[in-house]
């Protein structure tokens, strides 16, 4: 499977690869990385965020691993989430696509230059 073919990417599914691009995350971690990125704008509930990652690893672009960052401080039922090589691919092609659509607005005039 083609990154392009799957794009483009629900929002959830954007903001997901990138909670997980630097470090597996659990699902209330993900939640919070999501909310803090983007200052409060977005907050993925419970149910969204479930069944993206259940879609998410359907795809390849995640994958669950039974690393612990800290075991003696975790709760074992936690599930860890890792970001694949393809999921990575898919979140870079995304953020092309996005790119090359601001550029587009902002030479139509409905962009700024500069946010």
């Amino acid at each position: 499977m083609l990154p392009a073919s799957l794009l483009p990417l629900p929002s959830a599914t954007f903001h997901i690869l990138m909670a997980v691009a630097s470090e597996d995350r659990h699902g209330y971690a993900i939640i919070q990385d999501v909310e803090q990125r983007t200052n409060g704008a977005l907050r993925i509930s419970a149910g969204t965020l479930y069944r993206s990652i259940q879609r998410m690893l359907e795809q390849g672009l995640l994958v669950e691993t039974t690393e612990r960052p800290a075991p003696e401080l975790d709760d074992e039922r936690r599930r860890y989430y890792r970001i694949t090589e393809f999921g990575a691919a898919v979140a870079k092609a995304e953020a092309s696509r996005l790119y090359k659509l601001v550029r587009m607005a902002r030479a139509s005039g409905f962009a700024p230059e500069r946010a």
